[in-house]
């Protein structure tokens, strides 16, 4: 059963006077992320985590700085530890590392600074008290963008193309496949990596290819990397071809926008601003769960699938795999 906390929405988290004690009348409460490479606009990952602070920080009538809400840029691994240390110095009483990357700076900016709040995003971090570890089942919204893409192909061939090889990573290719195989076991699953995250050449390079295979929907879970899958769908498009990509962590339908038409079938979202909010608000009541797992599934709406332009009878059957994953009798391995 997955642990989630009460208050449930979209959103993020404060930054302020290095308090973190917590929720009555005038009481603030300060907190900051760090993104991985993807950065605040990659309409992805981190955009959500941003949005989701963002929301939170201004329904407690925070602004963006010191004794609000605010962010840490990385633009390479290396920035992990300095972009933490300086939110540390800032007295940031919740710091949330953005993606499973960050692991091993919040582990050890946890020992070291065991007043502050860490949480890090899909990964588990064990032995520190004061980190929470939040963790999401990725495999069941791509188990439904398998079933979506199954119910959708005209060709039996469908692509799929991630960012860096990871076991985060891997559970989307899991539940992909076993989502188009449930509908029918005779479709291709053409599997691709880019190496990055943040290569959007890379990207349309993959997927260009994958549509001159007649490859004719793409699921991405590749963050900036997943714009270039976008590009390469709609020049297809352009081009007469009927294809479509499937999006990723947040609803992607206006990245499928061109003049003509929309080649965003669905998203298959991850709610990290949920996440973000949801465990920045425990925070501020003095209820950070630090030392535990935070998972959220399907039945939390935690992850899930939008409809952006699939056909109804493909929405019908995507709905009821969806109430066979929530009620069990389907299970979605991660491997």
């Amino acid at each position: 059963m997955a642990l989630i906390a009460t208050t449930f929405a979209l959103g993020t988290v404060l930054v302020g006077c290095g308090s973190q004690s917590s929720s009555s009348k005038g009481t603030k409460h300060s907190a900051a992320l760090v993104t991985d490479g993807g950065g605040i606009d990659d309409k992805s990952f981190n955009q959500s985590a941003w949005e989701g602070l963002k929301s939170w920080g201004k329904s407690h009538n925070l602004k963006k700085g010191v004794n609000g809400y605010n962010y840490a840029q990385s633009d390479d691994d290396s920035d992990f530890l300095p972009n933490i240390n300086k939110l540390i110095k800032a007295k940031y009483a919740t710091i949330f590392g953005i993606g499973y990357k960050l692991d091993n700076a919040i582990s050890t900016s946890a020992k070291e600074n065991p007043k502050t709040n860490f949480a890090i995003i899909d990964s588990v971090v064990k032995n520190r008290k004061n980190v929470a570890s939040v963790t999401f089942k990725t495999e069941q919204s791509s188990f439904l963008a398998g079933v979506a893409a199954a119910e959708t192909t005209k060709t039996n061939k469908v692509g799929f193309v991630g960012g860096m090889q990871s076991d985060v990573i891997k559970t989307f290719e899991a539940g992909f496949k076993q989502g188009v195989k449930a509908v029918n076991p005779k479709i291709q699953v053409d599997v691709k990596y880019a190496g990055s995250f943040s290569k959007a050449d890379v990207g349309q390079s993959l997927a260009t290819a994958m549509y001159n295979n007649n490859e004719d929907v793409i699921f991405h879970a590749a963050g900036g990397t997943g714009a270039g899958v976008f590009t390469a769908a709609k020049n297809a498009a352009k081009n007469g071809k009927k294809v479509w990509v499937i999006g990723v962590d947040q609803d992607q339908k206006a990245d499928g926008a061109y003049k003509g038409g929309n080649v965003t079938l669905a998203s298959a979202v991850k709610k990290v601003g949920t996440a973000v909010k949801d465990l920045s608000n425990q925070a501020m009541k003095g209820k950070f769960p630090g030392g535990k797992t935070v998972t959220y599934d399907l039945k939390d709406n935690g992850v899930g699938l939008v409809n952006d332009n699939m056909s109804a009878k493909a929405w019908k059957v995507v709905q009821n795999y969806q109430q066979q994953i929530e009620s069990g009798k389907i299970k979605v391995s991660p491997k």
